[in-house]
């Protein structure tokens, strides 16, 4: 055995949080998600509401990459982007794509599938204007995505665009929300010796379907 392997070795864990039973779950995964999610706020989980989006480009390279949730009701989940960014790129060719929350420390996490697609620009500036003066800024300076010759580029252009909008930030026409309409969602829950509970519901004719899982 290497020493690396030793090393891993050393930080296995025993998942011993909690348990996931079908007679304890709400039987709407979208109030099971916010309790979960609830929960991961009240006990200072960091950035509970970060979540990795996973896509897949034109070349079937699949994507990940962290954001943040910003809404999460009956109609789905909704976050943001700038849309001439790799991944809206990928979500224009193939909506399909998969939402992965981490919740470590409770030993959870949870696994959305399903198809997202761009929310009305309204909805989107009602947003956008409730953020903070400099990320309305950031909105406007960076090209996500593309390749950039230095730091010093980006400050040049916040300086540029902070002359433009000293107060009001409009916002630009690039930039907007998604919503991943969920088709099934995973809710998973550490156990003792990887015997973990995981129930999965799925969407079949507008009824979602509860099923256990092997982990």
């Amino acid at each position: 055995m290497s020493d690396s392997t030793q090393w891993f070795e050393s930080l296995r864990v025993s998942y011993e949080q909690g348990e996931l039973n079908e007679s304890d779950i709400n039987h709407d995964p979208l109030i099971q998600f916010n309790n979960w999610l609830q929960a991961a706020i009240e006990n200072q989980v960091p950035e509970p509401n970060a979540m990795v989006l996973a896509t897949v480009n034109q070349d079937g390279q699949p994507g990940a990459r962290n954001v943040l949730l910003k809404s999460a009701d009956d109609n789905g989940f909704i976050f943001f982007s700038n849309k001439l960014s790799d991944k809206a790129s990928d979500l224009k060719l193939n909506p399909n794509c998969t939402l992965l929350f981490s919740w470590l420390s409770q030993h959870r996490q949870v696994i959305v599938k399903g198809k997202a697609g761009e929310i009305s620009t309204a909805e989107s500036n009602e947003y956008f204007q409730t953020r903070p003066y400099g990320s309305r800024i950031s909105a406007w300076v960076s090209e996500q995505s593309q390749v950039i010759k230095n730091r010093e580029e980006l400050e040049i252009r916040v300086k540029e665009f902070m002359d433009k909008y000293p107060e009001n930030v409009p916002m630009p026409d690039y930039w907007g929300g998604y919503l991943v309409k969920p088709e099934s969602i995973e809710f998973w829950q550490g156990r003792p010796s990887r015997l973990h509970d995981r129930i999965r519901f799925t969407k079949k004719a507008n009824t979602w379907v509860i099923e256990r899982i092997s982990p």
